[in-house]
């Protein structure tokens, strides 16, 4: 049963949909689909985009009933939609069209990127318009249409894709057997997945029983470093945030910290100061900045990892507990230092505002702390050095690299992981060729 995070009231439900009419309906749209000229698909996409900018309230509200995100910050993620779904929509003509290989007389050829067809989407409820935008867009721009399965937790907002796309995208309501067999019977042609490590590999079984190929985002478990010629105060305030925007509910949360020696204390105590600012409450309120956990299961998860970390000698300097407000559950701001690679809180993702700080003493034992995982989304580095920063990215095995920055995906740049982290590139120019298929164009004239 679906319930509202913070009231615990019960949402809508909704009946299994007919996959195979759904599935029947997209092939048969696909076909003209794909016909259109590029310009025509991204003029018609463009139009359908201000169904977001239309409904953006309603679109805030219901990720604020489903997940229990303070809701101004889920207009925020509507407006992040919208960027993202706009700059693939204007590289889509020059990224798709035919690629020249170099004059041979005599001859014609060129490589084509051709649609695949359907290609199957299980998205996420933690950022459900932006994780679900990345492949939506990408994949009706490149002459696809989709079949989305999103989270059992945010369903509404799968409802809203459907709505948006005008039969391009048709949400599914479906069980995870339905699913497994949609890919391992190829009643599609392409997966996009995004979840957990354990969910992605079963996920990767399944397109294997059918050949599909998959692109996979998983988890993460990014760390920082900050340098001793970094500006620490301005490190503290976006790594803090980093760790608890959405209540630290995010693949590329900021989950462990790496501060020089030279600047450990100053660092902490000014994260002291912002975590102490947050406020816990309804996330309908404007005065609240963190909302409930979207399932409370997950704060079983955090408790372990704080208390390992304490049992090990770690300081627990703020939070580290679970908490009740009216029926929902929160966790506190957490900040944790004199932690070290014993302790599960700097090896295992836990999903939650949680902020581990560890003190190093060189550049090059940050970096051996940060590779130290079976996770490989991103990294960051706060400094005022390009030089420090370029000599960090080359030993970083993760698939993006900040230098003061962290916790932002640009559109034009490959948004990957390596190791547990996932498989294929969302966004950029990547994200458009990863939802199709390579053709050779090879005439005698």
């Amino acid at each position: 049963m679906r319930v509202n995070p913070y009231t615990g009231e019960s949402l809508p439900t909704m009946e299994p949909t007919d996959v195979e009419a759904q599935l029947k309906t997209l092939r048969a749209r696909q076909a003209g689909w794909q016909r259109l000229p590029i310009t025509d698909r991204v003029r018609a996409l463009k139009g359908m985009l201000t169904y977001f900018e239309k409904h953006k309230d309603e679109i805030a509200q219901t990720i604020c009933d489903e997940m229990g995100r303070p809701r101004e910050q889920a207009r925020g993620e509507v407006g992040g939609l919208l960027e993202r779904a706009h700059y693939l929509a204007e590289i889509a003509p020059a990224v798709l069209e035919p690629e020249a290989v170099g004059e041979l007389e005599g001859f014609d050829r060129a490589i084509l990127h051709e649609p695949l067809g359907i290609v199957f989407i299980v998205s996420a409820w933690n950022y459900p318009l932006l994780i679900t935008i990345n492949g939506v867009m990408a994949s009706l721009l490149a002459g696809n249409v989709v079949l989305l399965k999103h989270a059992t937790q945010t369903l509404g907002i799968g409802d809203h894709f459907e709505k948006a796309f005008e039969g391009l995208v048709a949400h599914a309501v479906l069980d995870h057997g339905q699913a497994a067999a949609l890919m391992a019977e190829r009643c599609v042609d392409h997966v996009i997945f995004t979840g957990s490590v354990e969910a992605g590999r079963t996920v990767y079984q399944s397109a294997a029983k059918g050949l599909l190929d998959c692109q996979l985002e998983l988890g993460g478990k990014d760390g920082a470093f900050v340098a001793p010629d970094s500006d620490w105060a301005k490190a503290a305030e976006d790594l803090v945030d980093g760790a608890m925007y959405n209540a630290g509910q995010s693949c590329c949360g900021v989950e462990r910290v790496y501060v020089h020696e030279s600047l450990h204390d100053a660092f902490v105590s000014r994260c002291e100061e912002l975590v102490d600012a947050y406020v816990l409450g309804d996330p309908a309120e404007t005065s609240t900045t963190m909302g409930p956990l979207a399932q409370a299961a997950n704060a079983a998860i955090m408790q372990v990892q704080v208390n390992d970390a304490v049992e090990k000698g770690a300081t627990l300097r703020r939070g580290g507990q679970a908490r009740k407000i009216g029926k929902a559950t929160f966790y506190e701001p957490t900040l944790l230092t004199d932690v070290d690679h014993a302790m599960s809180v700097m090896k295992e993702e836990n999903f939650g505002p949680i902020l581990p700080v560890m003190r190093v003493s060189s550049d090059e034992e940050a970096i051996r702390w940060i590779n130290d995982s079976d996770y490989g989304l991103t990294s960051i580095i706060y400094t005022a050095s390009v030089d420090r920063a370029e000599q960090f990215c080359r030993e970083a095995r993760t698939g993006t690299v900040f230098m003061n920055r962290c916790d932002y995906l640009d559109p034009a740049l490959p948004w990957t992981g390596v190791k547990d982290s996932g498989m294929g590139s969302a966004l950029s120019k990547y994200g458009l060729l990863g939802v199709t298929r390579r053709k050779s164009k090879h005439f005698r004239l």
